[in-house]
Parts: structure tokens; sequence; C-alpha cells
């Protein structure tokens, strides 16, 4: 119950403060809820989660510190690492639907179990990437803007394309 409650004062109230263009103090203030009342990230002042940070129910999540998370970014859940540089309208997904019964309408079969992805350290995603569920992407890669990453990336990888594909090594 009284995370029902914490998540919805977040939504109700934290989740809509305004960019922090605007109102510098908000990042401020979403950072603190997010660590000190749902617990998914150390308190760090140089970490920054913009507005529209959809979080969903906090299950399966922690994120690192010195995080930078900009706006309407979409976490259903994943392990973020410390350092993490997240651009707008970037989704992290751990679920998906199942679809092999075609007997059986989509609709009516149900989610996979959470498997969450999992951001290493140092890793920068572009805005409107999309990585899918129990992807891997490894210390120190860059996944280009508009990416969908349906495999793990390994470290120090720059990735980009739909599906993502290695452009080249940072080492």
């Amino acid at each position: 119950m009284y995370k029902k409650l914490t998540l919805a004062i977040y939504y109700g109230i934290f989740y809509n403060l305004p960019h922090s263009r605007f109102a510098s103090f908000t990042r401020a203030l979403r950072v603190w809820y997010i660590s000190k009342i749902l617990n998914l990230m150390p308190y760090d002042k140089n970490s920054f989660v913009e507005y529209g940070v959809y979080l969903s129910n906090g299950k399966h999540m922690k994120i690192g510190y010195n995080c930078h998370i900009n706006e309407n970014v979409f976490i259903q859940g994943g392990y973020i690492g410390n350092n993490v540089m997240i651009a707008p309208n970037v989704s992290l997904l751990s679920t998906s639907h199942n679809y092999k019964n075609t007997e059986i309408p989509m609709i009516h079969q149900g989610e996979t179990p959470p498997n969450p992805p999992i951001i290493a350290d140092d890793v920068w995603l572009g805005r409107n990437v999309v990585v899918m569920p129990g992807i891997k992407i490894g210390t120190g890669s860059i996944i280009a803007a508009g990416a969908v990453v349906t495999k793990n990336v390994a470290p120090f990888s720059i990735m980009g394309g739909v599906p993502a594909k290695l452009i080249k090594y940072r080492k």
C-alpha cells in the first residue's frame, strides 16, 4: 500500500513538475523523491531527472550515481549503472506480449515475465532509443538516436540503426 501511495504522489506531483530550464530546482526535487522516498537510486546532487519520466511500478529497477535522465523517458524496468546519460523519449522495456498461440488473439495471451535490461556504467543512450527486454548494454557504449537494441551490446561499442548494428568501437 505504501509503495502504491508513494508512486501515486510521484505521478501526481513530481512527474509533472516543469522542465529544469524553467525552474532549476525541479530536477533536484525529482531526484530527492526518487532516491529518498521511492528508493530507486542513491541521492546524488549530480544526477538529474526531468519531467515526464515514467518509472512503471518501481519493481525490477535501480538507477546509479550521476545519471542524467531527460524528459519523456519510459522505464518499464531496468538496472542502470553509474554515469549514464539517457536522452529524451528513450524506452527501456522489461516485458513483451505473448504471441505464440495463433488460435488465441494476442491480446488475450498475456505478457512475458519481467526481464529488465541492464545498462552498464558510462553509457549514452541517444534520443528515441528503444532497448528491448533482457538486453545488456556494455560499459562505455553509445547507442545512436533512433536505434532499437535487440541484441546485447559489447563494451565500448557505438551502435545505431533498426535493429541496432555495430558502427565502430570506441577503443
